[in-house]
Parts: structure tokens; sequence; C-alpha cells
């Protein structure tokens, strides 16, 4: 549960997002049509204000040194050039690119947008909201927040590549929502590529036609074509944007995978015309059908293997605190209490044939070897059933045990509970 703030929102992240259960949710929406959900309908009566309000974002803008590119400006249209609102970041602090709030105010009294970008990582309350929506939805995200002037509008008519969930937060912003001119693109299909159809189908008719007040959230699959003009007062929103593991994603690992059969690395024939179409035509039948052969022996384990890199190294787990975790380490006893730290992805196995005696943890950014018989109590501790240091199953003694939970500590894989 999130608990952002004192006496902050604990329901659960993506039911602060959707007015549906998770599952009707997911059957009826997710990554098919958007979804409006009203803060009345989320039993949302307080807003999204815990996770970042407009005074948080002043405190970023002015006392957090944001340096680029945690902050993009946009003005009719088109995103303004960092050296507008960057600058010196003065004595001791040997940087070019620090956020100068006065040249932010000029900018923003002047109409322009503020986007606060990678908010995940660098705002703690949605640190923690972005860390719990990630794990209900097993999939990598980002968050950004939009300052909009009253009565301006940051960017024209455009879709994402990516699902997000809009926040409300502040002011009121209206939004017309367009069916897609390309369903569901991949990140290198941009929408720049197709601007003329974007802007035929953003004059006709919308599918949606809303104002999003405090408390609403708005739900959008990628491809669908929206733009968003604040009102009478300035707005503030917030953007989940989901980057959704698609087929093609498993395309791209097969082919990565596929360089390791001598077939597909071969060379064409030398003196090759690609001038000739019917020269590559032979060329074109071998190479299908050695892809094919491969194909047809492809491990699934391994291509699980190399989409969970890409998905762990998309999303971070909760953060620790190194001062508090060195104490921690110098402090263990047997009564000492640890839990696993939270978000952190993880697998446990065998070594290998090679090592016949080891286990492996696997985690986002490494790999890390234990001795064999730590293996029960790994799994014991990793999956949340042993708490205290001198419970851990299948160790000797209380001096293996804590050498064990030291190891823990000081990879991070641990925290002190």
């Amino acid at each position: 549960m999130t608990d952002n703030a004192p006496g902050g929102d604990r329901r659960p992240a993506l039911a602060r997002c959707v007015a549906l259960p998770p599952a009707a949710f997911v059957t009826t929406h997710w990554g098919r049509a958007p979804l409006l959900s009203r803060a009345k309908e989320l039993a949302n009566p307080d807003g999204f204000t815990d996770l970042l309000s407009p005074a948080d974002a002043d405190e970023l803008l002015s006392r957090r040194g944001l340096r680029t590119p945690f902050l993009r400006v946009a003005k009719d249209g088109q995103v303004l050039p960092a050296g507008r609102f960057t600058g010196g970041g003065g004595a001791g602090a040997e940087v070019t690119d620090q956020v100068l709030d006065e040249r932010i105010l000029d900018l923003y009294a002047g109409g322009a947008t503020l986007v606060l970008q990678g908010l995940h990582r660098n705002w703690p309350p949605l640190i923690d909201f972005t860390r719990e929506l990630g794990a209900s939805l097993r999939q990598p995200l980002q968050v950004n927040a939009y300052l909009t002037p009253a009565g301006n509008q940051g960017f024209a008519t455009h879709y994402d590549t990516h699902d997000v969930f809009v926040l409300q937060v502040d002011g009121s912003k209206h939004w017309r929502i367009h069916e897609p001119v390309l369903v569901d693109p991949l990140e290198r299909q941009p929408w720049g590529g197709r601007a003329d159809e974007v802007s035929a189908t953003a004059a006709g008719p919308p599918a949606l036609d809303v104002t999003l007040e405090p408390g609403d959230a708005l739900y959008l699959p990628r491809g669908w074509l929206h733009s968003a003009q604040a009102q009478q007062g300035s707005s503030l929103h917030l953007t989940v944007g989901v980057r959704a593991l698609t087929r093609y994603a498993l395309v791209e690992t097969l082919l990565g995978l596929a360089a390791e059969d001598p077939r597909l690395r071969a060379a064409l024939p030398f003196g090759l015309d690609l001038a000739e179409p019917g020269q590559i035509g032979p060329e074109l039948t071998e190479t299908v059908e050695a892809l094919r052969d491969w194909l047809d022996r492809a491990d699934p384990a391994a291509v699980a293997a190399k989409l969970r890199e890409r998905v762990w190294s998309a999303a971070r787990p909760a953060p620790i605190r190194p001062l508090a975790q060195a104490d921690a380490i110098a402090a263990l006893d047997a009564d000492s209490r640890l839990a696993p730290r939270a978000g952190l992805d993880w697998q446990l196995g065998p070594a290998g044939p090679d090592e016949p005696d080891r286990v492996v943890l696997r985690l986002f950014d490494r790999t890390i070897t234990f001795p064999g018989q730590c293996a029960l109590a790994l799994r014991a501790f990793l999956d949340g059933g042993v708490s205290r240091v001198g419970d851990l199953p299948g160790l000797d003694d209380d001096t293996d045990r804590i050498l064990l939970a030291r190891r823990l500590l000081r990879e991070a894989v641990a925290v002190p509970a």
C-alpha cells in the first residue's frame, strides 16, 4: 500500500488510477480503450496532492538543484532549448545545466508548459507510488508532471508509444481524445512520422471530450491521439507512463539470440548485386529456412532470461539508506531483524554444472554467488518467511547466519526491518 505522506492515501496504487476492479480493467480497457475515472468514483476527495502538490513542484524548481534532463519546457507545441532556462550552479557547483528559477518564472508566466521528468527517481512519494503500481502491472514505469498556465496548451495533438495514466492534481484541463492512426505503436514509431494523419484525424470529432478536475484519472492506451489545454486557472497533472512488453520485444530478443547460429552469421555471396532483386531471392529463401530451423529450437528459458534483463533493468527497487545500512551491518547479531528490499526482482537457482555446490541469486543489475548450503535460508528470507537472523534455516550456527545476513545487507538485498 502507498503511504506517501502523513495521513496519506493507503489504498492500492492501481485503485487510485482506475474506478474498476483490476480484473475488469484488464479485460475491458488495458491496451484497448481509454477509461475516465472521476474523483467521486475513485473515492478520491483529497486527490493526488499527497503525490505531488503545486508547492512541491515549486520546491523542485527552486531548491533541489534540478538539472536537465529532469526538466523540459514547451511552448506553442515546441520544446525549448535547455539553454533558455539553465545555467551555472554557482560557487562549489561545477555544472552548467542547473535550472534557473528566475528564467523558469519568465517562461511560465509567458505561457510555457513545464515538464518535470523522472519523478519516479527523485521525489519520494512518487518513488513509492510508482514502485507499487509497477509491481501490480509487472511493467516498467516512468512519471512526469505537467504544469500548464491558464488557457495554455503545451503540446499539439499527438500519441505516445506507451500507455499512460493521467492523474489530475490541481486545476482543470480539457482533453480531446481521438482513435489511433496506428494501433499499438512501438517506440520506434513516434507520431512525428505520421504528422499528417494525426492532424487530419484530430480535425474530426473526438472519441472522448472531457475536462479533468482535481482527483480525476484518465487511462490512455498507447497510440490514442490526445491534446490537453488548461482552463481558467493553471493546471498540474501527473502522467504515469507504462512501457508495455510487446510481442515485438520477443522478436527482437529472438533475433539477438539467433546470432548464435553460424548459418545466420554467414556472409552473403561475394559480388552480390543488390540492384538486381532476382539475385537476393535464393539468399532470402536460404536465410528464412535457417531462421525457421533456429526458431524451432529456440529455448524459452534463454528468451525469458534476456527479456528479464530488459525489464528488470528498466525498474529500480526501493531506495536504500547507505549510512543506516552500514550501521546495521556493524551492529548485526542473531536477534537482528531484516526484510527483503522492497521492489527487488530476483531469481534463485543452481550455479550450473561447473559449480555444483553453489547457488546464484540473479538481480536487476548483477548475479551473486553463494555456497549451496545457503539456498534454503536465502529462499526462506526472500519469500518473506523469516525476518530474524537467528531463524535462518539450513545453516550450521549463528555465525554462518550472521555472515549470510551481513552479505545480504552489503549487497543491498536486505534492509533493516
